[in-house]
């Protein structure tokens, strides 16, 4: 595992998942409700702000690995399944909502891993479409979990429009990617070419 800039970078966002979480459980007389917010907001905001500054180090500093694509992904959706949980236990989000987000997430990690096993990840790259989901789903969490009015926006409203745009996204994206990969799919079931996980 090549210990460089971006892959410690990668680290500190999954460590930062357990402190994230535990703001939340920390008793009152601790920390207000507001002061829980903002941290965890704060906590989130810098999370996702590492997500694209550790890809821009490894592409930059010519640090690009194996380990570094496969860690970084991971942190992000732990971090995005983290605050979505939270957020459904807070009663800020649908649990539906949640289970599309996260559902998709390990839908499509596993068809990029079988594609990349048949040697066909560019047939399901990122498109488009994902990036826009991404946009919308790391733009609404924050405001979720800040909860409270800023600049004379109220967060948690707008939070809950753009979470469930974020959603729909999320269906048309997967729906994207798995149209790509079914003539693939198809194709190596003809050819006796699946298995059982």
């Amino acid at each position: 595992m090549p210990l460089n800039i971006p892959n410690t970078l990668t680290w500190a966002r999954i460590a930062l998942i357990p402190i994230f979480v535990g703001v939340f459980y920390l008793p009152d007389p601790w920390l207000g409700a507001a002061a829980r917010n903002l941290i965890a907001t704060s906590i989130f905001v810098v999370a996702a702000v590492t997500d694209w500054f550790d890809g821009y180090l490894a592409r930059s500093l010519g640090q690009t690995s194996a380990f570094g694509a496969f860690l970084d992904p991971v942190a992000d959706k732990l971090m995005v399944a983290a605050a979505l949980i939270l957020l459904v236990q807070l009663g800020r989000a649908d649990a539906v909502i949640a289970v599309i987000i996260i559902g998709r997430e390990i839908t499509i990690s596993a068809l990029r891993e079988w594609m990349a096993k048949v040697g066909k990840s560019a047939s399901v790259a990122v498109a488009y479409v994902g990036k826009l989901k991404t946009a919308a789903q790391m733009t609404a969490i924050p405001m979720l979990l800040f909860n409270a009015p800023l600049l004379g926006l109220n967060m948690r409203v707008l939070g809950e429009w753009l979470i469930y745009v974020a959603a729909a996204l999320t269906l048309w994206s997967m729906g994207y990617y798995l149209h790509r990969a079914m003539p693939l799919l198809r194709m190596h079931d003809d050819a006796g070419g699946g298995a059982a996980g």
